[in-house]
């Protein structure tokens, strides 16, 4: 398995085990992980809090058009250890937007 592939199957894997429906990607170093089913919050408001609260950037899929909606996008190109650090922010922070 080449790095980009591990980079993925941690990010997808991870993102999946949180409860945030997240889809194979193809030939991207993103993903596009839902994210209002699991929390109750719309992408926008996701995405801000995530990064004032665990200081993780992510992109609200409504920066992508109405069907992003619901979605945010997340970028696996870094290091494994940058990608597992991230995972346990977003944990953390999804079990407080469940709470």
């Amino acid at each position: 398995m080449c790095s980009s592939d591990l980079r993925r199957r941690i990010l997808v894997d991870g993102l999946n085990a949180l409860g945030l429906r997240t889809f194979e990607p193809r030939g991207a170093f993103y993903t596009f992980p839902e994210v209002t089913a699991t929390t109750g919050l719309d992408s926008d408001t996701f995405a801000e809090r995530l990064l004032e609260e665990e200081h993780v950037a992510v992109i609200p899929g409504t920066a992508f058009g109405p069907s992003g909606a619901g979605h945010v996008r997340a970028c696996y190109a870094t290091s494994y250890e940058q990608l597992e650090e991230a995972l346990v922010r977003i944990g953390r922070f999804v079990a407080r937007a469940r709470g």
